[in-house]
């Protein structure tokens, strides 16, 4: 993964009350929940995903959604996949779609804390 991509997990993880740092297998990561099936997810502390965290577009790309922290979310592969291939090529033409995706989104809003460095926990 990119120094990037683990930088935009660890800025989610800072704003998702969800995510502790604990000791897991001898050395201390970031455990929280999938967006959607609230799954556990593990997170080394670089930002290196240990378990299947894929980094989770609520409002899709393709349907306008931005990088932007409110828009992004850790989600298990098989829910993030599952939403891809399911969900987001009908977002504009199917009104579950729209109302699967306002879920996600108040359930970020619902988890959001304001960001703090996590290296400082």
């Amino acid at each position: 993964m990119s120094h990037a991509k683990r930088r935009r997990v660890l800025d989610i993880i800072a704003t998702d009350a969800t995510f502790e740092r604990v000791p897991h297998r001898g050395a201390d990561v970031w455990m929280g929940k999938c967006l959607h099936c609230n799954a556990h997810l593990t997170v080394a502390l670089d930002g290196d995903p240990i378990s299947r965290a894929t980094i989770e577009h609520i409002i899709p790309r393709s349907a306008g959604g931005t990088d932007a922290l409110e828009n992004l979310a850790l989600a298990c592969a098989r829910c993030n996949q599952g939403k891809g291939s399911r969900h987001d090529a009908h977002f504009h033409r199917d009104a579950r779609v729209r109302e699967l995706v306002d879920r996600l989104l108040q359930k970020r809003r619902d988890r959001w804390r304001d960001p703090a460095d996590p290296d400082s926990e």
